[in-house]
């Protein structure tokens, strides 16, 4: 048996919240020594696990799936595999699980609070959501993940303050205090925000939550994950990643995806690509949501063992994958048939701007 129980914390948030640049500020904070990290990706190629820049410690990717779907037993598993290694004396003080934009809290929880291997050897820890201060309106009037992610926080972080004005945020945070009167909002710029006003929120409870958030975990408790729970995302949406074995020419895939931005940003949930560019010794890496994208940023090195490939991951709404490669390659064609495209990333992207 295991000594001390292991800190478990949900780090959730709607698609493009900024999860994953939270995590790398956080795990680079001493106070995070010994942190294991599990990654659960929607869709069939996974980029999270390469983008945490980890210095020690263990990162698993739960893919192929969501975890409040079709996963559920692997990160049971995962997390069983993390005990065995503890109790065996390797330095796991903390987990952290970053779900999938798409995930619905109640059935994650509902596990960490019954299953009997987070009796004994886990507690949870707090539950963070992060809600766009630019989208995270339009998010919450369209998304049921999304409110449900807002209602069950623990800790609430607006990411993304620097980039809407104050009347914006102030009716954001008055919706998020009517959704969930319990959880202290915070506010997070390039995912900057100490440890410990995320940590220790635990145990979770549901008093003085909407009633929601109880019926919600109820119905979850009284479930035997049926089939149907692996088509709890519908609407449409579908995942899909393009994989590119020569490098890119950046200013055929920025002209491209500015053209995509504008002209089918509403489809657009969530891109995200680790990037192989022409006339670049770093891998670039761009991501978006909507009609907004960041800036394009180069890591330090590319992750071990990678093949440096491109990969451009997709989460759309009612965007065949079939409409997106045609464009993207007419566009790639076009750029390397006007001659030399070995300049790196010399243009800002996207003129529409960051998010």
């Amino acid at each position: 048996m295991i000594r001390r129980k292991i800190p478990v914390t949900v780090l959730t948030g709607f698609l493009g919240t900024g999860k994953t640049t939270l995590l790398n500020r956080l795990l680079k904070h001493p106070a995070m020594a010994g942190t294991a990290v599990l990654i659960n990706e929607f869709g069939e190629v996974g980029l999270d696990h390469l983008l945490v820049e980890r210095l020690d410690g263990d990162t698993v990717l739960l893919q192929a799936g969501c975890i409040c779907c079709t996963v559920r037993g692997d990160l049971v598993r995962a997390l069983g595999d993390l005990a065995l290694r503890a109790e065996a004396g390797q330095d796991i003080r903390r987990v952290v699980i970053e779900t999938t934009g798409l995930a619905d809290p109640a059935p994650i929880l509902q596990t960490l609070i019954s299953h009997p291997l987070m009796l004994t050897a886990y507690e949870l820890d707090g539950v963070v959501t992060l809600v766009d201060a630019v989208a995270g309106g339009v998010t919450l009037d369209g998304e049921a993940e999304a409110v449900k992610q807002a209602a069950m926080a623990d800790r609430l972080v607006l990411t993304k303050t620097d980039l809407t004005d104050k009347d914006a945020i102030a009716r954001l945070e008055a919706r998020l205090r009517i959704l969930n009167p319990v959880a202290p909002l915070l506010r997070a710029v390039a995912g900057d925000v100490a440890p410990e006003a995320l940590l220790g929120a635990g145990p979770f409870a549901t008093e003085g939550r909407i009633p929601a958030v109880a019926a919600w975990l109820a119905a979850e408790a009284h479930a035997d994950a049926p089939p149907s729970d692996t088509h709890r995302h519908t609407g449409g949406i579908e995942a899909f990643a393009l994989i590119f074995d020569d490098p890119l020419p950046w200013e055929g895939l920025a002209t491209w995806l500015e053209m995509l931005t504008v002209t089918r940003g509403d489809s657009l949930l969530r891109v995200k690509g680790l990037l192989n560019i022409a006339g670049e010794a770093r891998p670039v890496i761009v991501h978006g949501v909507q009609h907004s994208f960041h800036p394009p940023a180069r890591l330090a090195a590319w992750p071990e063992g990678h093949d440096r490939r491109s990969r451009l991951v997709f989460i759309t709404r009612n965007l065949p994958r079939d409409i997106v490669a045609e464009g993207l390659h007419a566009f790639l064609d076009a750029a390397r048939q006007t001659g030399d495209f070995r300049r790196g990333v010399s243009v800002p992207f996207p003129a529409s701007g960051a998010g």
